[in-house]
C-alpha cells in the first residue's frame, strides 16, 4: 500500500489466496492500512457511516484490525457454496441399463 488505499492489489492478494473452491475468511490490516480503508469507505459511504472497522466486511472478508504499524494479510477460511438444484443431487434408484433388459415389450 502507498499513500492510497489499493482496491486492484487487496482483490489480487484475495485471488491469489484463494484455490480449490476456498477462499479466505479474514483481512488482517495494520493501524496504517485500517485508516486508508476508512478514509477509502468515507470518500464512498460518507465519514459518519465509518467511525470505525469493527464488523466491517470487505470484499467479502472480516476486517480485524492488528495493533502494528503496517500489516496485509488474508487468513481463515471458507468455502464457496454453489446452489444445486435437490433433484439432479439425488441417487438414480433405478440402473436404466439393466431396467431395460428387463421391461417386457409388447
Amino acid at each position: 500500500m502507498g499513500e492510497k488505499w489499493d482496491t486492484r492489489a487487496v482483490s489480487e492478494l484475495i485471488r491469489s489466496k484463494s484455490a480449490n473452491g476456498e477462499t479466505p475468511a479474514f483481512l488482517f490490516l495494520g493501524v496504517k492500512e485500517a485508516s486508508l480503508l476508512r478514509a477509502h469507505l468515507a470518500g464512498a459511504f460518507g465519514a459518519e457511516a465509518v467511525t470505525t472497522l469493527h464488523d466491517t466486511y470487505y470484499m467479502g472478508l472480516v476486517v480485524v484490525v492488528i495493533d502494528c504499524e503496517s500489516f496485509v494479510f488474508t487468513g481463515g477460511r471458507k468455502t464457496v457454496r454453489t446452489l444445486q438444484d435437490p433433484i439432479s443431487r439425488r441417487p438414480e434408484w433405478r440402473d436404466r441399463e439393466t431396467e431395460g433388459l428387463w421391461q417386457l415389450r409388447i
